[in-house]
């Protein structure tokens, strides 16, 4: 006797009933990166889990399926708006549901619609398990072609790569088409279907009620095709594989590159989905990138930054003079405008280099250094705290 079981779908995305379309969209983005299949290779658990994720994705984010859902419970082809309005009506209104469906008139059952009685399933269970068998049968149809679904993967490339541009590579697990079947999922020949031996058709109970659907597994053929051994009737396998793409000069972190094609392998002829990489630029002991802009941090001594002088520093292009005006104090930031990187965005236009100025106090190792240095606060004899307590 086949069952047929209403499905929380929004618990299944961790979502509440009053969720928008885009709160559907990424609850189901972040649990498929979680459960996706290329990234918990071999578990069958996250696989079960991804399908769940999937099915209450694909009813949750069709405006017209998911009010059928919220009307009746559950969703089916076979169930129109009109007979999903007319039946949430009647429950609303406590009424019997006179409605007809698929030949079958409920009129003559008693009881409240939403709870079972006198030895028959409620209302909805038998609704529900007369579409069950036609839903299931739906699925089981021959697919045609099916366009591979996306991947998604992070690629760290070094710091003057990203700055500079070139090649970088980066090993993903992706399904190409099985080797054996060609992506066909059978290798020819079929078997008597176990699930109807061979009859094409299966009985399923509502209640007391017997319903003879067409078998969901052979879809009424009676025979089913022998999986290949290879890719166990999925007609595609994963592999790990090595992919080489192209940094472009002056790309930055979290920029997105999309290879078409290189996603995981259409099914039955269909086209492959793309590989979509999310760029992760590496660190560098002395610059650091914010956009365009290149930051770094360059001591002077008292006298360079009391006097004012002109230093050399370094830049992603080589050494470059810097003015240090007199007066300059310590985390004091200088500009050096176009030294920075060359904005990918942007063709012709660079960031600039900001250049933040330590002050390194000297130590004093004689006493003629010292004498200098006490001639100087008498010479310079303001408080450089008085400031900080007026503001108390």
């Amino acid at each position: 006797m086949a069952t047929t079981t209403n499905k929380d779908y929004y618990a299944t995305l961790g979502v509440k009933k009053t969720a928008t379309q885009d709160d559907i969209r990424k609850a189901f983005r972040k649990a498929a990166r979680k459960y996706h299949p290329d990234v918990n290779p071999g578990d069958k658990k996250a696989e079960e889990k991804f399908k769940e994720i999937s099915e209450a994705n694909d009813i949750l984010s069709d405006e017209k399926k998911r009010k059928i859902y919220d009307q009746v419970g559950f969703y089916s082809d076979q169930i129109d708006p009109a007979q999903a309005e007319a039946y949430a009506r009647q429950q609303r209104e406590g009424s019997r549901p006179p409605v007809d469906f698929g030949g079958f008139d409920f009129n003559g059952f008693s009881g409240d619609p939403g709870a079972g009685s006198a030895g028959f399933g409620s209302f909805k269970d038998i609704f529900s398990g007369i579409f069950s068998g036609a839903q299931h049968a739906q699925h089981a149809q021959p697919r045609g072609p099916q366009p591979g679904t996306d991947l998604e993967y992070q690629a760290t490339v070094d710091f003057w790569t990203a700055i500079r541009g070139g090649q970088a590579r980066i090993q993903i697990n992706r399904q190409e088409v099985c080797p054996t079947c060609h992506g066909q999922a059978h290798t020819g020949g079929s078997m008597s279907c176990p699930e109807c031996h061979g009859a094409g058709q299966v009985t399923q109970m509502g209640g007391r009620m017997k319903f003879n659907i067409t078998c969901p597994r052979c879809n009424g053929t009676g025979k089913i095709s022998n999986d290949c051994s290879t890719c166990h009737g999925e007609g595609t396998v994963t592999r790990s594989e090595p992919v080489e793409f192209r940094i472009k000069a002056g790309t930055r972190d979290g920029q997105r590159i999309r290879l078409q094609g290189k996603g995981n392998a259409g099914i039955n002829g269909g086209p492959a989905g793309d590989l979509f990489l999310i760029v992760r630029t590496g660190p560098n002991p002395v610059f650091t990138r914010q956009g365009d802009d290149i930051h770094l941090t360059v001591p002077v001594t008292v006298a360079e930054a009391s006097l004012g002088a002109k230093v050399e520093v370094p830049t992603i292009d080589g050494r470059a003079q810097l003015k240090i005006p007199p007066g300059t104090q310590s985390g004091q930031k200088l500009r050096m405008r176009e030294r920075g990187v060359e904005s990918a965005q942007q063709p012709g236009q660079r960031g600039d280099e900001i250049v933040t100025v330590t002050v390194v106090v000297p130590h004093l190792n004689d006493e003629r250094s010292r004498e200098i240095m006490r001639e100087l606060g008498r010479l310079n004899p303001g408080d450089p705290r008085k400031e900080l307590f007026d503001k108390l």
